[in-house]
Formats: structure tokens, sequence, C-alpha cells
């Protein structure tokens, strides 16, 4: 099923179609690897059904950018968003089902990783209790699961059992309300739930209200505890957030809106307080285009955002007060950047093509942000997410 083409007519001409907006950073100094990087494993959630491969493990060739098929397994119905342990032995994944084991929800599964091959192997599933789930992360302490349900507009909390199954959910929030889009937020959208570096609060992005919804983690019981929640401006649709590694904020990604706010967030009180909101097209464009994914750079220096219909990633600088310029916004050469992912190296960024059923690969330049295509491609099937493990 691996292709990999060695540099595509499609990404040569990208190459010299990227919208260059303003100077690079090149006056920050970025020191070189002075010896090979190991190489990662990436596991791709998709849209599979449950009788077809759904989440695929292909190994990064850091030296090149290359990535090669490793294995994959079936089971679960649109396992789209997957999140892995901290300690890197188990995955989770949410899948897009109406019941689990007779009880309405979407699923949430729980897989063991070969440490020798990275393969996955299914360990239980539970129910999301909300429908449509579409987001998982892990806290710190690899206890609990955090899953969001964008159909049903809710939250939910699972127990991480010492051998890597998931429990029942200890805690459930429905939400309540709308916003001015009477096609899109006449009702709540969680549309991700991200848990806070310290581990004490969990956000969540609510696309139908316009809302960045906080919660603090009783890590005692799986219970939240509703804070003040963060806004947009009405109409954007918040869909995604990252945070920073240093600076104090967090950059939330919004789908109607196509921009990215920022937020100053007060780790130990979870207070947010937004700041600059920055467009992630170029002056101009008019046609319809959706926001999806965002990511910081590891080392702080950039944030990444990706554009659906317009097909391009965004990039930007950060500048010393946090706020974002625009770097250049880059052709992805496939179609429907629905997510995409940064190594933990930073060295390289693959997209993965929603409407055209591939990953890209890019090199990120370390002192300008900037990427570059590797010329390597690979077809895998409606793609979603994409998380990285050291390779064994």
């Amino acid at each position: 099923m691996t292709t990999v083409l060695s540099l595509f007519a499609t990404l040569a001409v990208t190459c010299q179609n990227v919208y260059s907006l303003s100077p690079s950073t090149s006056d920050q100094n970025h020191p070189q690897e002075s010896s090979p990087m190991s190489d990662y494993l990436v596991y791709i959630g998709t849209y599979a059904k449950a009788d077809e491969p759904g989440i695929h493990v292909y190994r990064l060739d850091m030296s090149s950018g290359a990535l090669s098929s490793v294995s994959s397994i079936d089971g679960i119905d649109a396992p789209s968003f997957v999140a892995i342990a901290p300690d890197h032995r188990h995955l989770y994944a949410i899948g897009e089902t109406s019941e689990v084991n007779g009880t309405p929800g979407g699923a949430v599964a729980a897989f063991s990783i070969d440490p020798q091959t990275g393969a996955l192997a299914h360990i239980n599933t539970q129910s999301s209790i909300g429908g449509g789930p579409c987001h998982i992360d892990i806290d710190p302490t690899g206890r609990y699961a955090f899953v969001a349900n964008y159909g049903g507009g809710s939250v939910a909390v699972l127990p991480i059992n010492a051998d890597g199954s998931l429990g029942e959910a200890t805690d459930f929030v429905q939400h309540e309300g709308s916003s001015i889009d009477p096609a899109r937020q006449k009702e709540p959208h969680a549309h991700s739930f991200f848990v806070a570096p310290n581990g004490k609060y969990a956000l969540a992005p609510d696309l139908g209200l316009d809302k960045i919804m906080v919660y603090a983690i009783d890590h005692d019981s799986g219970k939240l505890t509703a804070q003040e929640p963060g806004r947009v401006e009405p109409g954007q649709g918040p869909r995604h957030l990252a945070y920073h590694p240093s600076n104090g904020r967090l950059y939330v990604i919004n789908e109607m809106g196509n921009t990215i706010t920022a937020f100053d967030f007060d780790q130990d009180s979870g207070a947010m307080t937004r700041g600059q909101t920055i467009s992630t097209l170029p002056d101009g464009y008019a046609e319809t285009s959706h926001t999806a994914d965002i990511h910081v750079h590891p080392n702080g220096k950039f944030v990444y955002g990706s554009n659906r219909g317009h097909d391009s990633i965004a990039v930007y600088a950060v500048l010393d007060n946090g706020d974002l310029e625009t770097i250049e916004i880059v052709p992805t050469g496939g179609q429907g950047p629905r997510n995409f992912g940064l190594d933990p190296t930073g060295a390289y960024l693959i997209v993965g093509g929603g409407g055209s059923n591939d990953i890209i690969t890019f090199s990120v330049d370390s002192d300008s942000g900037k990427l570059t295509p590797t010329g390597h491609r690979v077809e895998v099937p409606s793609p979603v997410c994409h998380k990285f493990v050291p390779a064994p």
C-alpha cells in the first residue's frame, strides 16, 4: 500500500508558489543536531470501517522524512483520533459509533503497543457516553483519558487502569447553549479536549458556543469542575488549541473564522485572557475554506495551522510578546489537511490529506520555521490524526 515518490511534480510546483508574507526569523539561532536522530513510529487514525485497517503504523526515517508501513489494525469504526500514554506503552482511540456494549455513545478503545515492533493489540472498549466523539487526550500522569463528543456537545473522563484498560466514565458534562450562526452554532459542539501541560486543567474548545470550556481536574475522583470559560469572537467556531512550551500562552484555531486566537493562560488558576486574532489565509482569498489543526514547534519559535479548502499550512513566528506574525502559507500538495503533526524534534511536519487519501512529509527549518517538501508521500485512506512514539 505504501508508495514513496522521489519528487513529484505537484510539490515541485508548490515549493515555488509559497505565499511569503513576512520576513523569516533566521536571526534566531537553533543548534544543529550533532549526531543522527533516532526514527519514530507514527500512529495514524482514519475514518475506516471496522472491517478495514483503521489505525496504521508507519516508521518515519529521520534522515530523509520517508514513511514506510509497519503494521495496521482493524476492529473499530472510524478510529479517527488517537492519543498515546505518557509511557508509550498504550494507545487510545475514539470510534464514531452509536453505541458500545448496548450503551449509547461513541467508542473509546484501549490498545497495547508492542515494545519490540510497535504493533497494536486491542484491550477493551468503553462508551464515551455522548454522541460523535472526535478527540481524545491523556493527562500527564497517564491515569485518565479526556474525550470530546462533537455530535452530542459534551465531554467525558475515563479512568485508565494499571493494565492500560479503560474503565467506565468517571465524569460526563453536557454543554449547553448556542452562538450566532444558525446553521452550525444552534447547539454545542465540543471539538477537542486538551489537558494542560501541568495536568491541573482540561480545556474543551466548543465550536457551537464560541467558548473554550475550562475544567479543573480532581485526580483522585476523575471529576471535573467547570471554571470561567475563554471566549472567541462570535461566529469564529473554535476547534483545536496548542499550548506554548514557555511563554504562558495557548493558541486556538477557529474553524469557521479561518483565524487563530492567542490567549494568556494561567496554568495555576485556569484563567484565560484573550489577545491577538490573526488570519490563516492570504489577503484577498475569497473561496470556501475551514481551518482544522494547530501545533507549536517544540522550540517555541513557530506556530503552524492547517486550512482545508485553501489546502495549506500557515506558518507563524512567535514574537517576544507571544503574538504571531505570518511567515508563509504553504500549499500541502494534497487535499483537505484535517490534521498534521510535528515529530518531537521538530525536524519534520507530516500532513494528512483527508480528501486526497495521502500523507505528505515536509522538512522544517528550525531557524526560519519554513517548510520544504521532502518529496515523500504515502497513500493512506482518509487519514485524520498522527501521533509519534520513538521507534524500537
